[in-house]
């Protein structure tokens, strides 16, 4: 959604006209964040638990996701139907998703509807069933999600691809789970785990559009102050880097080759982020970046080439995937690689650097002129960083990014041990590739 995540200082509640954003924090530790957007006729309001596939044990595998789900199939007042029914019924929508470490559950509707949008979030957050059949139900259906993504080689190679990254460890593991851990999970351990994870002190709301903070506290705050204090899960950190690049394979018979190529990096608070960002920018995140007019313009090895990160508490990845014929993938790993060096040798050009920062800030303010990009914005900012970010000071920090922080970033990257690897499709030889990076 061009939204670019920074690790900045949080800013304190106040509102003003550089800093438009207010936020309440309740008894029980949850916090609400609002940003008037008098100009808009429709208001985004966004539910978070800062709970994820991180948080899981082995066992817990896919809950958070399973639980995500659930919220959806019934509440005390309202059934599966007539939840989504409410929101769609007035011309809205409702949605969530689930992260390494955090849920979400948002809705969209006309601004007369807002009192309508809280009433549907609070009643899933707070008064769903979870009946048995309906878990049973929804078992089956995330069943069959798991295989269509083992069907689909662009998804399991991203799967793959993080299994490599952080191997043994629960960031590796898909987020949906496995047949496996869904199949053995049981109502009293969903209740179980909703009950130690969905608490006050690991909630934040969001709300955009043209509605004061006073009436999104109002409309929300009997809801959010019914969960009690708690605490913030903890999660396992990040293991060590390993002594040499990893490869996983797994062989399909696919018209296509998929590549996915990780580079593990850092965490939300280091300063090196920014550059990183303007790295991964350079790379492959546009139609101008050096990856996408080399293989695909002048090489044509591919239909699409492209970069991004992962930005997590203690750790992070730059990813770069493509889809290509199989005679093309040993070329284009080696090109690949020969970008990353030649940046990490020589760094890119002062107009690259300049096309990359108005880039990153043109598609931040962009973004943020969605009510829904607003409230992402909020809410990972308060999970991620404890306070809402600065969009002017996100703006100064990619400003202040040189040629030399992008090749020292470059040259990190490259490193052997920060390399992983994944590849779906008629491919053989782990350690061949190997040679090629």
């Amino acid at each position: 959604m061009g939204i670019f995540r920074v690790p900045l200082q949080p800013q304190s509640s106040h509102t003003s006209m550089d800093f438009p954003y207010q936020v309440t924090t309740f008894q029980n530790g949850a916090r609400l964040a609002s940003i008037e957007m008098p100009h808009m006729r429709s208001v985004s309001t966004g539910w978070w638990v800062g709970v994820g596939g991180r948080h899981e044990r082995a066992k817990e595998s896919g809950m958070s996701h399973f639980l995500e789900h659930l919220l959806f199939k019934g509440t005390i007042r309202r059934n599966a139907r007539q939840i989504t029914a409410a929101v769609e019924g007035v011309g809205g929508y409702v949605n969530a998703f689930t992260t390494e470490d955090h849920t979400c559950f948002y809705a969209k509707a006309g601004t007369r509807h807002f009192g309508r949008v809280c009433d549907v979030l609070g009643d899933m957050l707070l008064d769903s069933t979870l009946p048995p059949v309906e878990i049973e139900r929804e078992r089956e259906v995330i069943r069959e999600e798991i295989m269509m993504y083992r069907d689909q080689p662009a998804q399991h190679v991203h799967e793959l691809l993080t299994a490599t990254l952080w191997p043994e460890h629960p960031l590796g593991r898909p987020l949906t789970g496995s047949v496996e851990t869904v199949s053995k999970m049981t109502r009293e351990n969903i209740l179980a785990f909703r009950d130690r994870t969905y608490t006050g002190a690991n909630t934040v709301l969001t709300v955009a559009g043209p509605i004061s903070h006073r009436e999104a506290v109002e409309r929300l705050g009997p809801w959010v102050e019914r969960l009690p204090r708690g605490r913030r899960p903890r999660y396992e950190r990040s293991p060590d880097l390993p002594s040499r690049p990893a490869v996983s394979l797994h062989t399909h018979d696919t018209e296509q080759t998929h590549l996915a190529m990780g580079f593990r990096t850092w965490g939300r608070g280091d300063e090196r982020r920014f550059a990183l960002k303007l790295l991964s920018v350079i790379l492959g995140e546009n139609m101008s970046s050096r990856l996408f007019q080399k293989l695909r313009e002048r090489h044509g090895y591919c239909y699409s080439i492209s970069s991004g990160m992962v930005t997590l508490d203690d750790t992070g990845a730059l990813q770069i995937s493509a889809g290509l014929d199989p005679a093309k993938l040993e070329p284009a790993i080696r090109l690949i690689m020969a970008e990353i060096n030649a940046l990490a040798e020589r760094g890119p050009t002062r107009n690259e650097v300049r096309m990359a920062q108005d880039y990153t800030i043109g598609q931040t303010l962009m973004g943020l002129e969605s009510t829904t990009n607003q409230i992402m914005w909020m809410g990972e900012s308060l999970l991620g960083y404890q306070g809402v970010l600065r969009p002017d000071d996100v703006e100064e920090k990619i400003h202040a990014v040189g040629k030399l922080d992008i090749q020292a970033v470059a040259a990190e990257c490259r490193k052997r041990a920060r390399i992983g690897v994944a590849i779906v499709g008629r491919v053989k030889g782990a350690e061949r590739i190997a040679g090629w990076l």
